[in-house]
């Protein structure tokens, strides 16, 4: 018998989520062949079978979250464990309705650990009880004070679920967008810094995200310690040679962070390229992990659906994001005169931790001063 477990599919990637399943226990399989697809916060994986054999078990089901190293296939085969395998025996243990599973001798992961918390403050009664009433027992806490999830905490919930409708858990990049977001907030000392950008006399095909690359190149150039990486518990700064920006790319399944690397380095056709290539990649779901790692800083082009300024979220280990509201037609005074010319609204937000506001400031004009030249 062989375990094999869901291997390292990149960097920051410590989970993934079975989408599909191309296999099924008892069936025989061959080396290479298509075994499962898994979806990552960066994009759906397909991980190929490993080896030849036949299929014992499954170790998850659609939907179902598996971390890296933990068991996904169990396999009978001719073949010597390598180090790639999982030693130890499956272990089920039955509680009324529900069975945890756990690997002898291995620590259980931290979703098992909270099941296996779920079923220590609760009864075989409560439990069936939630069951009856479709409610989710992960999703429950006790009650302040106390230590148990009580036939009250389950009723509400149930009534809760009918007047407001069943809270559906995050998954994918949703579920791994909401964890970073909650680890900025409690990291990062955010300041925003706000001003307009004329671009009145810019040339009628002119590529705005091209030029805001090329304007966020030059600040960062201008200003290095926004385009850095901060370690907050050594209280140490990073600061980067390479530029590689991190494009917020908005889709159905959520925010994609895609990165162009070098983009120093790189002709505006070149980059506009690259990042089309990028989005098509998003859209299929087929972008490599590593297309989505190493930014050293975001840009977050909101304004090509709404909105004029913001606060957008730095994301660690990074300083520094900026964000591009929607341009418009405003009336301003021009040498004594008032006159219509087209702003494009800009914000960067810093970790004030890592950069002062002079340098945020230094940053900001010469990201205007790249965007005012014809």
């Amino acid at each position: 018998m062989k375990y094999f477990k869901l291997p390292d599919l990149g960097e920051g990637l410590p989970e993934a989520e079975i989408v599909r399943w191309h296999v099924n226990v008892g069936d025989t399989v061959k080396v290479d062949q298509l075994m499962v697809e898994v979806e990552t916060a960066k994009a759906i994986v397909e991980i190929p079978c490993p080896q030849e054999g036949v299929i014992v078990a499954l170790f998850g089901a659609d939907g179902d979250i598996i971390h890296t190293g933990e068991p996904l296939v169990e396999f009978q085969s001719d073949q010597q464990d390598d180090s790639g395998t999982v030693v130890g025996q499956l272990k089920t243990a039955e509680t009324g309705s529900t069975a945890d599973h756990f690997i002898i001798g291995a620590a259980p992961s931290s979703e098992q650990a909270h099941h296996a918390t779920v079923h220590t403050r609760t009864t075989p009664a409560i439990r069936a009880l939630a069951k009856h009433l479709k409610v989710d027992l992960e999703q429950l806490t006790p009650a302040p004070g106390k230590q148990m999830i009580s036939a009250t905490d389950v009723e509400k919930a149930a009534e809760l679920q009918q007047t407001h409708g069943e809270a559906i858990p995050l998954r994918g990049v949703r579920r791994t967008m909401a964890k970073a977001m909650a680890q900025s907030h409690a990291q990062i000392v955010p300041v925003t810094l706000m001003e307009d950008a004329d671009i009145h006399d810019w040339k009628k095909d002119t590529d705005l995200t091209m030029r805001l690359i090329q304007g966020i190149t030059k600040a960062c150039q201008a200003s290095p310690n926004l385009n850095a990486w901060f370690d907050g518990n050594s209280l140490s700064l990073r600061v980067l040679n390479q530029i590689n920006i991190g494009i917020a790319v908005d889709s159905e399944d959520g925010l994609f962070v895609p990165v162009l690397n070098d983009v120093a380095n790189r002709s505006l056709k070149d980059l506009r390229e690259g990042l089309d290539r990028l989005r098509r990649d998003i859209k299929d779901r087929s972008i490599p992990p590593n297309e989505m790692q190493g930014a050293t800083i975001t840009l977050s082009n909101f304004g090509t659906i709404a909105g004029r300024y913001a606060n957008p979220v730095v994301v660690p280990p990074q300083v520094a994001i900026v964000g591009c509201g929607v341009a418009r037609d405003e009336v301003i005074a021009r040498k004594g005169e008032m006159v219509i010319r087209k702003i494009l609204p800009l914000s960067v937000t810093f970790d004030h931790r890592a950069a002062t506001g002079g340098e945020a400031a230094r940053f900001m004009a010469a990201l205007i001063e790249s965007l005012q030249q014809t």
